[in-house]
């Protein structure tokens, strides 16, 4: 398994539950056939520029193991998703 570091951005005007949902769908595609490091959330923070009027993002980092097939199924569903604004995954260095 190789290690991987997701971070994805939300809209800042969602309700918890919303959030939590993401977070949950996430989880599960990388639990599926691999398994989640670290979650670490960074909450409301001001964006680097102006994405779809909006300056504010809910950012999620999340590091975890995964076969390749599941970055893919995550940025599937991450780009179907009408609440994430932006998102990026990346392979890390095996250390």
């Amino acid at each position: 398994m190789r290690n991987y570091e997701l971070i994805y951005v939300l809209r800042p005007n969602l309700e918890e539950e919303a959030k939590t949902a993401v977070l949950d769908k996430v989880k599960g595609i990388i639990e599926s056939s691999g398994e989640v490091v670290k979650v670490d959330t960074w909450g409301t923070r001001k964006l680097a520029y102006e994405i779809e009027k909006l300056t504010e993002g809910y950012y999620v980092l999340i590091n975890f193991k995964s076969t390749s097939e599941v970055p893919k199924e995550i940025d599937r569903n991450l780009k179907i998703m009408d609440n994430a604004i932006r998102h990026m995954i990346v392979k890390l260095d095996e250390k």
